[in-house]
């Protein structure tokens, strides 16, 4: 036997796993220094432009949260750290830390080693930045938000702080426990958490007397490690046949993200619709009425109705908090909250917004009438939204009536403008198609070529349209001003959306197939 064949036989499964990893990296189509020198330019420009302004105006202006005592800011740190958990679950369900390059990962699947010699290191590696990573977001959104740093003499300071590493460590592993957990652990783990959130928020209000802080970072850093060891062990045991799936998922859509066409990564990711198809049809073999269509199509995707009817609850409270809120600045705040989650909300409520996009977008074989279309894909979500929004905005209302029970009829008009505004917006958004070239030819300025940025809000041009048009009516002086502005910026978004997918030479074509 040759010195070679006695190594490779004697080299233990970590060398081997370096040896891959190795190889792997030194492949020909990598990315380059150039690639991550534009990438670090572009994210710099973003936070200069966009970035540093909003937090200057945010850390200049009126704090939003005073927390003056950790009696205060123990239910807070609470509210905060359950949040993060759920979210770090439920984005480990989609994208975990055990995502690998699908050839990497075939690579190591075809091999003799035990999926922990793998992924252990890559997910230890991961955790590490994850933690790290929610720790700076979490330190920074208390600086800007809150008071706490502004106590830097008080124990409240180092308080905040071990909350933060608490947090972090906890979120970290929540994000390991999402991806290789089933969903009725995951459950049982979102239900713990949100009952210690809540002993420990009372506990920190009632019984101990300025150590609240000090049990909100315990909890989180103790329960990170003994999760931590649990779901280590369970790498063994990983269904490796649903985390090649993951991979390949994951790297279609980033080829979607590079490609600047983000939205269809984010469709990649849409749970399929399951069940209820006979429900579509009548007993008689024709199809049901349109808000009946829709309905059933909410329904087929149970976990993405309860989010829409959840994000639209939520936002049609805060719209009406924010007509009522006497405050201009908390007016605006609970304003554009609001509109944002109906915004979300109304994206979750049906299929219909996709498919008259692919409708619009496809050759018209037989011939329909042009009309029906928008007719039968935006009815249910033209009152669906609505409804839902006024349900829980009157349920509001009725706790502050004496705050608006002078302006009863500007309130309904700006409530109703809002909801518009973000329909429209919701439509532009779900009309867009692929990424236009004209966005990606150089726009020289005195900071460089900000082409980067356009590509940025056209991304996210829907949110952009909401931002700045709440905002907007938000300065009107009037109601039948800020009505106006809403009334042309919803016409902007229709005309907007209906050009993107060439309409008019679709609906030339709809009717010389009926000729």
């Amino acid at each position: 036997m040759t010195t070679d064949s006695t190594t490779a036989v004697e080299a233990g499964p970590g060398a081997r796993v370096r040896a891959v990893r190795h190889r792997y990296a030194r492949r020909g189509d990598r990315a380059t220094v150039q690639d991550r020198a534009y990438t670090v330019y572009v994210a710099a420009i973003l936070a200069l432009v966009y970035v540093a302004p909003v937090a200057y105006l945010v850390r200049t202006s009126q704090t939003l949260v005073p927390l003056d005592s950790s009696r205060a800011a123990t239910p807070v740190a609470c509210l905060v750290a359950a949040a993060v958990v759920w979210g770090a679950q439920l984005t480990g369900r989609y994208w975990g830390p055990l995502v690998l390059k699908p050839f990497l990962l075939h690579v190591f699947i075809s091999t003799d080693l035990c999926p922990t010699h793998y992924l252990g290191p890559i997910a230890r590696r991961r955790l590490v930045y994850a933690g790290l990573g929610t720790l700076l977001t979490v330190c920074t959104a208390t600086f800007l938000v809150t008071d706490l740093f502004d106590h830097p003499g008080t124990a409240l300071l180092p308080q905040g702080v071990g909350v933060a590493v608490g947090i972090g460590a906890f979120a970290s592993v929540a994000w390991l426990w999402g991806q290789i957990r089933t969903v009725r652990e995951n459950l049982l783990l979102a239900a713990a958490v949100a009952a210690a959130a809540a002993a420990v928020a009372l506990l920190g209000r009632s019984a101990l007397d300025g150590s609240g802080l000090w049990l909100a970072a315990g909890v989180p850093a103790v329960s990170a490690t003994v999760l931590g060891r649990s779901a280590f062990r369970s790498l063994r045991t990983v269904d490796l046949p649903r985390l090649a799936r993951q991979s390949a998922r994951a790297a279609e859509a980033q080829t979607f993200a590079w490609t600047g066409t983000l939205h269809h990564a984010l469709d990649l990711y849409r749970p399929e619709p399951r069940g209820l198809t006979s429900v579509l049809v009548r007993p008689d073999g024709r199809l049901r009425g349109h808000l009946a269509q829709g309905a059933v199509r909410a329904l087929r995707a149970p976990g993405r109705a309860v989010a829409a009817g959840a994000f639209l609850l939520t936002g049609g409270a805060l719209l009406t908090l924010g007509v009522a809120e006497p405050d201009a600045r908390a007016a605006t705040l609970s304003w554009t909250a609001g509109s944002v989650a109906v915004y979300w909300g109304s994206g979750w409520v049906g299929e219909s917004w996709r498919g008259l996009r692919d409708e619009l977008t496809l050759a018209p074989l037989f011939g329909e009438r042009w009309g029906g279309m928008p007719a039968r894909t935006l009815a249910w979500p033209a009152v669906a939204v609505p409804v839902a929004v006024g349900l829980a905005g009157g349920a509001t209302a009725l706790t502050q009536w004496p705050l608006q029970s002078g302006r009863p009829v500007e309130a309904l008009l700006l409530a109703a403008g809002s909801v518009v505004l973000v329909l429209a917006a919701r439509f532009l958004r779900e009309m867009k198609t692929n990424l236009p070239i004209e966005l990606l030819l150089p726009v020289i300025t005195p900071l460089g070529d900000l082409s980067g940025l356009r590509v940025f809000v056209w991304q996210f041009d829907g949110l952009v349209v909401v931002l700045i048009g709440i905002l907007a009516i938000t300065q009107m002086p009037s109601a039948s001003g800020a009505a106006l502005v809403a009334l042309g910026l919803t016409a902007w978004c229709l005309w907007a959306g209906l050009r993107r997918t060439g309409w008019a030479r679709l609906a030339l074509f709809s009717r010389l197939g009926r000729v």
